[in-house]
């Protein structure tokens, strides 16, 4: 059973039904040690009291805000919870929108929302109307130490929940300003449509891999084994001087996998039997 990331109520008018949240996805890294350079030994991280000059146990740690240099509030836990807001056990439903209508660069984490024990009449009739509608719920919860808005969706079997960035967390600043000035010949713009189109195919996810964390794990064998290390050269890109030949090239480039992969599926394919009449 995997663990619950978050426990509560969902609120949908009047309505509200106990429903539990899953984590849906996490990054996968390899995992590295920190060891000592000339004994290969573990690093051991170790909290250390400046005041005092000496390492210090975990259980007697708290958290502190700094108001000022060298000057704190302490804050316990059990005062974070008696603050909480009332999201930290209840989801309310704020508005719908559209389904499209929230730009993915507020997506944050992704969530499983399953109900609670049970599948409850009114967890199913929220999905099925948020299906037939395409529409999606925005609500608020608080979780992680943390009040979040987030997006609630049907997805192929169940409610799917994003957690949204706020406005001021776009870093806006870093977006770089484009100009976009010159227009594409009708020649140009129908070859790049062209090579889109060659190239559309549907996603499938499971086709994509980490090959940086494949080269690492591969770089970890080979060491382990006392093998030569295999580099990895990286393709040069020229900078392109004649666009109409590079989209030319480009769309050529696209016809070939194309070509050979239904050239291997006609050799594959058994050889239909004639019935005499």
């Amino acid at each position: 059973m995997p663990a619950t990331v978050w426990k509560g109520f969902l609120s949908f008018g009047l309505v509200s039904f106990p429903i539990r949240l899953y984590s849906a996805a996490r990054p996968e890294h390899v995992r590295f040690n920190m060891l000592h350079r000339k004994d290969l030994s573990r690093i051991k991280e170790v909290w250390y009291c400046a005041e005092e000059d000496k390492p210090v146990d975990r259980s007697e740690i708290i958290k502190g805000y700094q108001v000022s240099k060298g000057e704190y509030v302490p804050v316990e836990e059990e005062e974070l919870k008696k603050i909480a807001p009332a999201t930290a056990t209840t989801m309310e439903i704020l508005q719908f929108v559209p389904a499209k209508e929230v730009d993915p660069i507020y997506f944050e984490s992704s969530y499983y929302v399953a109900p609670d024990e049970t599948v409850s009449k009114p967890y199913e009739l929220f999905f099925q109307a948020l299906t037939d509608t395409e529409y999606n719920a925005i609500a608020k919860v608080t979780m992680h130490n943390r009040e979040h808005v987030v997006l609630i969706r049907a997805g192929k079997s169940g409610l799917l929940l994003h957690t949204l960035f706020y406005q001021n967390e776009l870093r806006s600043a870093n977006q770089p300003e484009v100009k976009l000035k010159a227009k594409s010949s009708g020649k140009e713009l129908a070859l790049a449509k062209s090579l889109i189109e060659h190239l559309a195919r549907p996603f499938k996810p499971e086709e994509f891999h980490d090959e940086y964390r494949e080269h690492v794990e591969k770089l970890i064998e080979q060491k382990s084994k006392g093998q030569k290390i295999t580099p990895t050269h990286a393709p040069r890109k020229a900078p392109v001087v004649d666009l109409m030949d590079a989209l030319k090239r480009s769309l050529e480039t696209s016809k070939k996998p194309a070509a050979k992969a239904a050239a291997r599926a006609v050799k594959k394919a058994p050889a239909r039997k004639h019935r005499a009449a």
